[in-house]
């Protein structure tokens, strides 16, 4: 066994590395994500720095939103609590890279769209 699946189940490391990706960050600068959030990828603004100095989490979380996600089923892919997910996807949100919206509610008497339902419950089953 090598150094690096030696400390995989480290506590201390499990810790400190939410604490490192977020830069100390525990919440993020907004207050409208939830665990049903629906996050996709924007296209970037003419003139912005397309992805520089993004973490590679930043990055993945880039590729899993190009046919739209909740925020639970992001959390569940990068394996990070949903608290550091959601300051990451803020982060993305800051710098133009990614849109969010709330699911879309259910009028009386439409049905809920089984597709996005099935994909929150999935996010869920994983975390």
């Amino acid at each position: 066994m090598d150094d690096l699946e030696a400390g995989a189940g480290d506590p201390e490391e499990l810790s400190v590395r939410p604490y490192t990706i977020t830069q100390g960050r525990t919440a993020p600068s907004r207050d409208d994500l939830t665990l049903i959030t629906i996050v996709t990828t924007a296209e970037p603004a003419p003139g912005r720095a397309a992805t520089r100095g993004l973490q590679p989490e930043h990055h993945a979380i880039l590729r899993q939103c190009r046919g739209s996600a909740a925020v639970a089923e992001i959390s569940a892919e990068l394996n990070l609590p949903v608290s550091v997910t959601k300051i990451l996807i803020d982060d993305l949100v800051t710098c133009g890279q990614v849109t969010t919206r709330a699911p879309i509610a259910m009028a009386a008497g439409n049905e809920a769209d089984m597709n996005l339902l099935r994909a929150v419950r999935d996010g869920l089953r994983r975390l």
